[in-house]
């Protein structure tokens, strides 16, 4: 069994491969959502996917101008609120058993690292950020 649980300040990710249909797991220090290996899939890929987008725009925004970037697929919802240097995160399972969480400003760049290297060590396709 591998069992691989991260945690920092306002988060956690982590990994229990016994776990049979939810062995994915993120969350904050209030809250957590359990995954299937395809919702951690599609979460890291998203979540990969909107800071790359939120890199390559910061160079245009002003330096108190907030953005907010979505992206989705048919399992998760995720959305990025704020300033290149201090965003939150919003989280919606789309399917089954529905779920939402947030992570509220600044997201950790801890908590970023921790879900593409949990991603990478899954082989988990696009979970680079």
């Amino acid at each position: 069994m591998t069992q691989d649980l991260r945690t920092g300040q306002g988060w956690r990710v982590g990994w229990r491969s016994a776990s049979d249909a939810f062995p994915a797991l993120v969350g904050s220090d209030d809250w957590a959502i359990e995954l299937t290996a395809a919702e951690f899939q599609a979460f890291t890929a998203l979540l990969a996917q909107l800071t790359q987008q939120l890199q390559g725009m910061s160079s245009e925004l002003m330096p108190d101008e907030a953005i907010a970037l979505t992206a989705s697929n048919d399992q998760i919802y995720l959305e990025l609120d704020g300033y290149p240097h201090a965003y939150g995160l919003h989280l919606i399972v789309l399917q089954g058993r529905r779920a939402e969480g947030k992570w509220p400003a600044p997201v950790s760049a801890d908590f970023l690292l921790a879900c593409a290297e949990l991603a990478a060590t899954l082989k988990c396709p696009n979970a680079e950020s």
